[in-house]
């Protein structure tokens, strides 16, 4: 998926991550169907916890903002996160008989603290491009995943697959990939690969791709 330009130029930087990422054992289990159940529970159980921070990167998002449509678009990720992509957790989870209070309680796993914290980090010792190069991975890697594998899947995690790979999320990933242009152009100029900050930039996203492989490698340690 090439959502927009400056994503697939990060998504080159990062060289075999990105691919460690999103062809992960845990992602091929989801197609195949033959991931555990307990390992998938565990992983919604935690994923519900970084979603919660998740949610607060970009809302910090809406504070680094410099127009009223970057205000817009973050708050409207936010929204989305909140009231749509959680519910997902939440209703999986209920029926295997976890409830939305154990998910809030969770003890968040030391993989899932790194990554978010260094979200967070991100937006809070950067500005909203450091924030939205942090930020990436997870939103558009997952669209990329969903996009790949709704085309071919076992039915086991159908409801997973359907969710990210739908036209709803997609159309998110659109919106988010028009965002960062629209960011790195208004910062960086139309030739942001010869601004200094380029690099940096670069290196935000693939540290954010290394934690993406730690949260699957997480996920199949229960």
């Amino acid at each position: 998926m090439a959502y927009g330009k400056t994503f697939p130029l990060w998504r080159d930087a990062a060289g075999q991550n990105w691919p460690a990422y999103v062809d992960h054992a845990f992602v091929r289990g989801l197609k195949d169907g033959t991931l555990p159940r307990e390992a998938f529970l565990h992983y919604l159980t935690q994923d519900y916890v970084f979603l919660i921070h998740f949610s607060r990167a970009w809302a910090l998002a809406i504070t680094k903002a410099e127009t009223p449509e970057e205000m817009r678009l973050c708050a409207g990720t936010v929204n989305g996160l909140i009231n749509e992509e959680l519910s997902l957790h939440i209703k999986t989870c209920a029926e295997a008989g976890i409830s939305e209070t154990e998910l809030f309680e969770a003890e968040e796993r030391p993989e899932n603290l790194a990554y978010t914290r260094y979200v967070l980090d991100a937006g809070h010792s950067g500005d909203f491009l450091d924030l939205l190069a942090a930020l990436a991975p997870c939103v558009l890697g997952y669209g990329e995943i969903g996009a790949t594998l709704i085309k071919d899947h076992a039915p086991e995690y159908a409801e997973w697959i359907g969710a990210y790979g739908g036209s709803e999320y997609q159309e998110v990933c659109t919106e988010v990939a028009a965002l960062i242009d629209a960011a790195v152009e208004r910062r960086l100029g139309a030739n942001p690969t010869e601004s200094p900050r380029w690099a940096h930039l670069c290196k935000r996203f693939d540290m954010a791709t290394k934690l993406e492989v730690s949260f699957w490698d997480m996920g199949l340690r229960p």
